[in-house]
């Protein structure tokens, strides 16, 4: 193992060169769960980073998967020909519950209702918020055990980020792990244990269900006030939100929530795995703070938070030798284009200190790039300034609970020990 995370031994490429390649199943879960996905990206990469995989894998049936850098880029800048709708995963929304969400539009509605939102992280905002990012990660990380296990994602990871949602939405703080909680029930795949009936389907629609409703208050509260600077205010009085229907409301909070909550959760405690299993790494960053940029964005690149992106082919196209047909999904896996070593030097190895770090796909590109890149750097940032001011070590203890799910490339826990502090 190149890395200490990433399986290429002879017996993992043996097992994913050994098979048919339309015996190759990116979405099998257990890929994703023992994080064991490498190999056979590397195989689709180097014989067919156009690839059908046929119907019997999906429930939702057959979809292309792309694996190359340049091809994942190629698709994510051309919108006209690969479209957000009607969906942003590999599972096509139902009838009977919708979810509209800007991510998943098309120009001119995916243009305005993203105008809505997006001076929340504007510069002038970010430089507001980084005094109370830092109080509140000083907070978290002076109040860690120093010696005895915890686990790091509950106690840091999903605490930033839960305060960190809590105050873009003006959300009632005391309340904001319910916040982490529909992130994850809007993202969780169908044998997930947050589910407690036999029935995950029903049971994760009355969740969000409960999301709506728990947001359609706050939402009056907002929408007979002044305009203020919080996400919901800004939804119910933007010119291109204020009349959504219920659904589009809800499919746009689980977006905001979700994409503020899952991918900068993961890739803290991402950060912290990376640098127990390369110390040479952290070794250069105790002589040279100034690489924490660097770093960053490196640790997003090898984390890649969200694995892929699916688009819908509007009309068809031939496009890697292959031709793709209109109606056609096509899922643009990021995971596999930021290890590809056609574009990014040994790309398996975490560097922070890599000549172009901020080379990767983690945040997407063109119109869909993520609206909220700059307060996940800020927010990584601002951890390793204050990881480094403490603790000379933090130690992963045994293997991570990885979240078994081909989107969210995550953890569900990481058991860390602190041997001292400064």
């Amino acid at each position: 193992m190149s890395d200490g995370a990433v399986d290429l031994s002879h017996e993992a490429r043996a097992k994913a060169y050994g098979m048919a390649l339309d015996d190759i199943n990116l979405v099998d879960l257990d890929l994703w769960r023992t994080d064991t996905v490498w190999p056979y990206f590397e195989r689709l990469r180097h014989e067919d980073p156009v690839h059908l995989h046929p119907a019997e894998h999906h429930e939702d049936g057959a979809f292309w998967s792309v694996t190359r850098y340049n091809d994942i880029m190629a698709i994510d800048t051309n919108h006209e020909v690969f479209s957000s709708e009607p969906g942003i995963t590999i599972f096509d929304p139902t009838e009977d519950f919708p979810l509209p969400m800007f991510i998943a539009m098309d120009p001119p509605r995916h243009d305005a209702q993203r105008k809505t939102v997006s001076p929340i992280v504007a510069p002038n905002m970010l430089h507001t918020l980084e005094p109370v990012i830092r109080r509140r990660i000083v907070e978290t990380l002076d109040a860690l055990p120093i010696g005895e296990p915890f686990d790091w994602v509950d106690r840091v990871s999903i605490e930033l980020t839960t305060q960190m949602l809590a105050t873009l939405f003006d959300f009632p703080w005391e309340d904001r792990r319910k916040l982490t909680f529909w992130s994850d029930i809007a993202t969780a795949e169908a044998d997930s244990p947050l589910f407690k009936t036999d029935d995950p389907e029903t049971e994760g629609r009355a969740i969000l269900m409960e999301c709506l409703q728990y947001f359609m208050g706050l939402w009056n509260e907002r929408v007979n006030a002044e305009p203020r600077g919080d996400l919901i205010s800004m939804l119910a009085h933007g010119e291109a939100t204020r009349n959504m229907e219920p659904m589009e409301y809800l499919g746009n909070l689980i977006l905001l929530i979700v994409g503020g909550n899952d991918t900068t959760r993961n890739t803290m405690s991402g950060s912290v795995l990376a640098m127990h299993r390369n110390p040479g790494e952290r070794a250069k960053l105790d002589a040279n703070p100034a690489l924490i940029p660097s770093m960053v964005s490196e640790t997003i690149r090898w984390q890649t938070p969200l694995a892929y992106m699916r688009r819908t082919v509007k009309r068809d196209i031939d496009f890697g030798g292959k031709t793709l047909r209109a109606g056609e999904k096509v899922l643009m896996w990021y995971a596999s284009g930021n290890r590809d070593e056609s574009v990014i030097a040994n790309p398996h190895a975490y560097i922070i200190d890599r000549e172009r770090p901020r080379q990767h796909l983690s945040f997407g590109f063109g119109i869909h790039r993520c609206v909220g890149n700059r307060l996940a750097e800020l927010q990584l940032r601002v951890l390793w300034e204050e990881i480094l001011k403490r603790f000379p070590r933090l130690e992963v203890v045994g293997e991570p609970e990885r979240v078994p799910s081909p989107f969210v490339r995550g953890y569900m826990s990481m058991q860390v020990v602190i041997p001292d502090r400064v």
